[in-house]
């Protein structure tokens, strides 16, 4: 097993659509004794938040350390299609530039073992040289060498906001009349049931987390194992696909003995595309200067943000464009397009029971305020909110004099944001497809091979089969800019990331398999050469 302290593992379990209604942050209806022991035993970070109020574009800013607007990747559901809405640039993966990769690849390039079980919606496919084994049953116990360090990722599904829906769990747990109602909705039976149902389903995923660090346990790794406890969103309408506060407000808590203090609670900002670079630092690896996000663990943590970013765009079949800034206390949201309703169509978003009680009160004309808020036909250019005096941000305080310095304040740091990390937003997503795809989705071609020996310093590409005398090195070789390539040995399933030539001894014949890849790309056809090294 793993106890190299150079070396930690590391365990992430990610709630999906979870703003931190736990026990641990003060809420009075929760039971997540498992969340609530790991901050007791470790860091909580309260002034966590996601870069977007949605899961793959979200998602895509954890994988990439990168700002979805930066990177083409901010809008929901890019692989999807819906028959109503054909106009829609769909499908298609985002083109990352060549440098961008999803960070788990340093960790295997450095000998980790990295596995993710099961959900990857990254935005940009499902790019296999990410992990070692992506499915429903990848585990660190899977690794082939037990000494191995591994990066571990679990994503339990029941808390998505899905997990609302009449019928997704056997028995509500909670009683409806113990939760407390947001004041931006109506307070209707059919509410309190969505929300006992959301605590009920979380009190699921906590206990799903409990198992895996009972497993850590019995394999003697948690002494040496970074567990990080995390979420990409929130969960309820007018949270999960908007920069609200309960979009976008996340738990973070950090378990890393003898590194992170126990029971203590940060007053640090940090930004979910944080974790990557967090990661890197805290194992000793380089953090890529590519990256916009900050590590806030490790050796190479930055200096604390000032603020976080995040924000809107295409979610399904509806349009829009959002940017907000938040620092420790305030909130400053920019609506692109204040001429639309808040509420467009979403086939999906219509689904939750919550979304359903509001709609229909407000066709009825029963919707009280500040709930029909949320339902008005226009909306205002600029949002402030004291996230301090006013946490479900209802109270516009933009118009106000007394708060221009902090809007102007905040104005001009959003500014400052998107001209710095640059907004794809700014152009329309068919003419992003257009200029990434101009002749269609592009191919990488199957890789070469290229023996090395003391007599040839590697001139041509081989096929098939080659014999060299005396010990050999053997290169792969892809010309696609910002291509990975994998190989695998005779019979060993395992692929491997390729970071350098391979090494081959004298006597040897070994079978060598390669693959290639590019996000954004087909990946390339498998290719196989028989190597023999006979002596000299």
């Amino acid at each position: 097993m793993s106890t190299d302290p150079s070396r930690p593992n590391v365990l992430w379990c990610s709630f999906e659509d979870s703003n931190p209604f736990y026990g641990c942050y003060g809420d009075p209806v929760a039971r997540t004794p498992t969340v609530d022991r790991l901050a007791a035993e470790g860091t909580r970070y309260p002034l966590a938040f996601s870069t977007a109020g949605v899961c793959a574009p979200a998602r895509s800013a954890v994988i990439t350390g990168m700002y979805p607007i930066s990177i083409g990747t901010h809008h929901m559901r890019t692989t999807h299609t819906n028959p109503a809405v054909p106009e829609l640039p769909t499908p298609y993966t985002a083109l990352l530039p060549p440098h961008v990769r999803p960070f788990t690849e340093h960790f295997r390039a450095a000998g980790y073992y990295c596995s993710n079980n099961w959900k990857t919606d990254y935005q940009i496919g499902e790019p296999k040289f990410a992990w070692d084994d992506c499915s429903t049953d990848a585990h660190w116990r899977n690794r082939p060498d037990p000494d191995q360090p591994f990066f571990a990722v679990f994503n339990p599904h029941d808390s998505h906001e899905s997990g609302m829906w009449p019928g997704m769990v056997e028995e509500i747990t909670f009683d409806p009349a113990d939760v407390t109602v947001p004041p931006t909705f109506p307070d209707t039976p059919k509410v309190r049931e969505a929300l006992a149902q959301m605590y009920t389903q979380l009190e699921i995923v906590d206990r799903y987390f409990g198992g895996l660090l009972e497993q850590l346990e019995e394999d003697g790794l948690a002494d040496n194992t970074i567990v990080v406890h995390w979420s990409d969103h929130g969960p309820l309408p007018r949270g999960k696909r908007w920069p609200y506060d309960s979009g976008i407000h996340i738990p973070m808590i950090v378990r890393w003995p003898g590194h992170v203090d126990a029971g203590v609670v940060s007053d640090r900002l940090v930004s979910s595309m944080d974790l990557g670079p967090s990661m890197l630092s805290a194992c000793g690896l380089p953090i890529p200067t590519h990256m916009q996000a900050r590590a806030f663990l490790g050796d190479r943590a930055a200096e604390p943000r000032d603020y976080v970013h995040a924000a809107r765009d295409r979610h399904d079949s509806a349009y829009d464009r959002v940017r907000a800034v938040r620092d420790r206390r305030y909130k400053y949201l920019r609506n692109y397009y204040p001429q639309q309703p808040y509420v467009s169509w979403i086939p999906f978003r219509n689904s939750h029971p919550i979304m359903q009680e509001l709609m229909r009160l407000h066709v009825l004309g029963e919707l009280d305020a500040p709930a029909n808020g949320f339902l008005a036909h226009s909306r205002p250019v600029e949002e402030l909110y004291d996230c301090e005096a006013d946490p479900h941000e209802v109270d516009n305080l933009a118009g106000q004099p007394e708060h221009q310095a902090t809007l102007e304040r905040l104005r001009a740091e959003c500014d400052r944001w998107i001209a710095d990390v640059g907004d794809m937003g700014e152009i329309a997503e068919a003419d992003m497809v257009a200029r990434w795809y101009p002749d269609g989705v592009p191919a990488v071609p199957a890789p070469h091979f290229i023996p090395v020996t003391t007599t040839d310093a590697g001139s041509d590409p081989v096929t098939g089969e080659v014999e060299v005398h005396g010990p050999c090195l053997l290169q792969i070789h892809s010309g696609v800019q910002g291509a990975v390539i994998e190989y695998r040995l005779d019979d060993d399933p395992h692929w491997r990331l390729y970071t350098g030539a391979l090494r081959f001894a004298v006597d040897t014949e070994t079978l060598v398999h390669a693959r290639a890849e590019r996000i954004g790309f087909t990946a390339s056809p498998e290719v196989s050469l028989t190597l023999r090294s006979t002596a000299p």
